[in-house]
């Protein structure tokens, strides 16, 4: 009988360390890919009037059960894969039954609303767009960098002018990109040119600037539920201090604990933002303030376990298993 369902990338080694807990608590749990539907698993579930769905998922080669949809008690949602369709579909039937999947596989697992999710995929969709974040923070009193985000090269070059002061230009789509069959990294990079700021190909799509703040150090927090965990990210390169991702060697990793009044701010924002886990990015700045940048709702996590031994994992492990219960 499933307890918690956990969906996600079958290589997916972060999410093991949470499987890995459950198992070792005898919590129930089946781990699943929606890559699998509907080559590897199948599906039936049933719903009627003052009911909710129940049903099953089952191996499709074996008719083993897989998930007893009526058992579920938690849901741990963490980048599962897109849908594969059978190879003998034309493109056509391909979109078609793509389209079908996830409205079918996936909303009968968005309909199991009684069972705890960490993060519900409604609220992690809403959470990815920078300017809700950014929003929502500042509704619940965190400092963020003053910020445009436009297309219109005047205005970004009059911003930045009455702003005078270092500005960085930031993807609004994280940092991983197609381009013509390869992938390109896009790193948050200073604008050390104001004029460029006045080029016409501005125009063909949103950008967004941001104050450059001075930084002590970043850090990255952890949000489970109510529960803060930090670490300090130093870095010792140029690259790295602009945008640590960029140069992992040059990084050193120290566990350190926020101000009472930040930690609240930042559960109360995940609180708003409908989430129960982020990765939260943020700077220290050079007199001492805490600055917040963004939240990642499946932000990694699994290497700062590594380097610092913050128990992330039983944190989400206790969250899961408090859904269960209930």
């Amino acid at each position: 009988m499933t307890h918690v369902l956990v969906i996600t990338d079958e290589d997916d080694r972060t999410a093991s360390r949470v499987t890995s807990e459950l198992a070792v608590r005898g919590v129930p749990v089946a781990r699943i890919d929606a890559t699998d539907f509907p080559t590897k698993l199948h599906m039936s579930a049933q719903i009627s009037t003052g009911a909710t769905w129940s049903g099953r998922l089952v191996d499709a080669g074996t008719g083993r059960e897989v998930v007893d949809l009526a058992a579920v008690r938690s849901v741990y949602y963490r980048r599962p894969t897109q849908f594969t369709m059978p190879e003998e579909m034309n493109r056509a039937e391909r979109l078609f039954a793509y389209g079908e999947a996830r409205r079918g596989f996936g909303g009968v697992l968005q309909a199991l609303d009684d069972a705890l999710w960490v993060n519900d995929p409604t609220a992690a969709a809403r959470a990815e767009y920078k300017p809700n974040q950014l929003a929502a923070a500042a509704a619940v009193g965190l400092d963020i960098p003053r910020t445009l985000i436009t297309n219109e090269p005047e205005r970004a070059y009059a911003w930045a002018a009455q702003l005078d002061r270092p500005l960085i230009y930031k993807p609004l789509a994280g940092i991983w990109h197609a381009d013509e069959g390869k992938v390109r990294v896009l790193y948050t990079s200073p604008v050390t040119n104001l004029d460029e700021l006045r080029d016409e190909a501005l125009e063909r799509t949103a950008h967004l600037f941001q104050e450059q703040v001075d930084k002590e150090h970043e850090a990255r927090a952890i949000i489970v539920g109510d529960r803060v965990f930090t670490v300090a990210i130093d870095a010792t390169s140029q690259a790295a201090r602009t945008d640590w991702r960029s140069d992992y060697d040059a990084l050193t990793y120290r566990t350190i604990g926020l101000p009472d009044e930040t930690a609240r701010r930042l559960v109360a924002l995940h609180k708003r933002l409908g989430l129960r886990f982020g990765a939260v990015d943020l700077i220290r700045d050079t007199t001492g303030r805490w600055v917040f940048l963004e939240t990642n709702q499946s932000g990694e996590w699994g290497w700062l376990v590594a380097k610092t031994g913050i128990a992330v994992a039983d944190a989400l492990t206790d969250l899961l298993i408090k859904g269960a219960d209930t």
